[in-house]
C-alpha cells in the first residue's frame, strides 16, 4: 500500500510566503545593511590604485610572515592585475570579507553561549549539522526570495555555509580550557566576564582562530556559487566560462581565486602564530 506523500515542500513554500508577507521590511533592512557594507568594502578596495594596494598587502604579509609570503602576495596580486581580473577579484574579495566579518561577529558569541550552556549547545548543534550537510545550492532559493538577486543573497548564503566552524571551534576551545584553571579563577573571586576574557578566550584562541580560518575559506568557496544569483566578481567569470565552454577564461579566473585563497589562508594563520611567538 502506497502511503500518501507528506506535503513537506508545500509547507516550506507556505512558510517562505508567510515570512515574506509579514517580515518584508525586516528583510529589506538586512538587505540595505549588508549591501551598504559590501559596497563600502568594495569601494575601499577599488578606490586605492592597484599597485599601491599590492605594495600595502605585500608589506602586511612581510610584517606577519616572512619575505617569501610578501613576494608571493605581490607576485600573485600582480598576476591577477596583469590578467585583467583586478576589479572582479576585488568585488569577490568584498563579498568574502563581508560574509567572513558577519560570520565571525555572530559565530564567536554563539560559540561562547554554547560553551557556557548545555541547553544552548544541544539546541544549536542540530542546526549546525543541518547547515553543514544541506547542499549550498539549496540556500540560494530562500535567499533570492527574501533578498532578491545580487550580492546580498550571496553574502547570506555564504554566512549560512561558513559560520558553523567558528561556532563549533569557539565552543570546543572554551570547553577545552583545563578545569583546574577555571576553578582557580573562581577561587580568586573572578567574575564571569573576567574569567571569560582573561582566561578562557586567550587559552582558546588557537582553536578559535582555526575556526575563523575555516570560515574565511568556506566563504571564498561560495564565490562561484553566489554568481548564480547575480553576485559579480571572479565567480561570475567562472560561471560564464562554464556555460560558454571557455576553458581559458575559466582557468584564469580560477587562478585568481586560488591566489586569493592561499593569501587569505596564510595571512590568517601566520597572524596568530606571530602574535604568540
Amino acid at each position: 500500500m502506497d502511503l500518501p506523500k507528506l506535503p513537506l515542500g508545500d509547507g516550506v513554500e507556505w512558510l517562505e510566503t508567510w515570512l515574506t508577507d509579514h517580515f518584508g521590511p525586516f528583510f529589506d533592512l538586512i538587505r540595505i545593511i549588508i549591501g551598504s557594507m559590501t559596497d563600502g568594502i568594495e569601494r575601499a578596495l577599488l578606490g586605492v590604485p592597484a599597485l599601491v594596494l599590492m605594495v600595502l598587502i605585500a608589506a602586511l604579509a612581510y610584517g606577519i610572515g616572512k619575505w617569501k609570503m610578501a613576494a608571493f602576495a605581490f607576485v600573485g596580486l600582480f598576476l591577477i592585475d596583469n590578467l585583467g581580473l583586478w576589479e572582479p577579484s576585488m568585488k569577490s574579495l568584498a563579498l568574502v570579507l563581508t560574509a567572513s566579518i558577519l560570520s565571525i561577529a555572530g559565530g564567536v558569541p554563539i560559540g561562547i553561549l554554547c560553551a557556557r550552556s548545555g541547553k544552548v549547545r544541544q539546541t544549536v548543534t542540530p542546526i549546525l549539522d543541518f547547515m553543514q550537510t544541506m547542499p549550498a545550492f539549496v540556500y540560494l532559493l530562500p535567499a533570492v526570495t527574501f533578498f532578491s538577486l545580487g550580492v546580498v543573497p550571496g553574502v547570506i548564503a555564504s554566512i549560512i555555509f561558513a559560520i558553523p566552524p567558528t561556532i563549533r571551534l569557539t565552543n570546543l576551545g572554551i570547553r577545552q580550557v583545563p578545569s583546574e584553571l577555571v576553578e582557580a579563577a573562581d577561587a580568586f573571586g573572578s567574575t564571569p566576564a573576567q574569567k571569560l576574557f582573561k582566561l578562557q578566550l586567550p587559552l582558546a584562541l588557537p582553536t578559535i582562530m582555526a575556526g575563523i580560518n575555516q570560515t574565511i575559506m568556506l566563504s571564498l568557496s561560495m564565490v562561484v556559487i553566489s554568481s548564480m544569483i547575480g553576485a559579480q566578481g571572479v565567480g561570475a567569470l567562472v560561471y560564464r566560462a562554464v556555460t560558454q565552454a571557455k576553458t581559458g577564461i575559466g582557468f584564469e579566473a580560477g587562478i585568481a581565486i586560488v591566489i586569493m585563497a592561499i593569501l587569505l589562508d596564510r595571512l590568517t594563520q601566520n597572524a596568530f602564530k606571530r602574535k604568540h611567538t
